[in-house]
């Protein structure tokens, strides 16, 4: 009786220690995390070199701006197969037509930040490569803004004028030592 008790026992906690399902539980897309993270990190890079920039070495409106400058570095970073990441207006009075949303994707990310939402994105796919698609608010954050952008004035500090739109290759592990010509 006593070795009956034990295998009915044994039984009742396998079963009850049983995953609900055999399919192995939802692991993280570790590829598209560190996307994410690049993203973020750039972000951080890019806008906060824009306000270091604008703030210690723009003076009047013969200093080059930042982001004529920060144009010149995304297009280096695009041209040498990092990412792809434009600036782009958020008012609908554009500061050049280049800043102009160019697809449903940018249109929507940027509907969403006037809502509020400081960053939107989408994994797209093209052939087999998967990219993160980002849209991150830049908002009024200085009155130098406005030396070169017064058509924003009478824009209150913090709102949203534009955003910086990114293209970010989603790399899986054994793509991460690659060449950029490899990749």
């Amino acid at each position: 009786m006593r070795a009956i008790c034990l295998v009915v026992t044994a039984v009742l906690l396998a079963v009850a220690l049983k995953p609900a399902s055999s399919n192995p539980p939802n692991k993280k897309d570790a590829p598209l995390e560190r996307a994410r993270r690049e993203v973020r990190m750039l972000d951080d890079i890019y806008k906060g070199g824009v306000v270091l920039i604008t703030k210690h070495y723009v003076h009047d409106d013969d200093d080059l701006p930042a982001g004529t400058a920060f144009k010149k570095l995304f297009e280096s970073a695009k041209k040498n197969g990092w990412h792809d990441v434009r600036l782009l207006d958020a008012t609908g009075e554009p500061y050049s037509d280049e800043n102009v949303a160019n697809d449903e994707f940018e249109r929507e990310g940027i509907k969403q930040l006037l809502k509020g939402k400081p960053y939107y994105e989408r994994v797209v796919r093209n052939g087999d490569k998967r990219f993160l698609r980002a849209v991150t608010a830049i908002p009024v954050v200085m009155d130098k803004c406005v030396m070169c952008h017064d058509n924003y004035s009478d824009v209150p500090k913090g709102q949203a004028i534009g955003a910086l739109g990114y293209t970010m290759p989603i790399l899986e592990d054994a793509d991460l030592w690659k060449t950029k010509e490899a990749r």
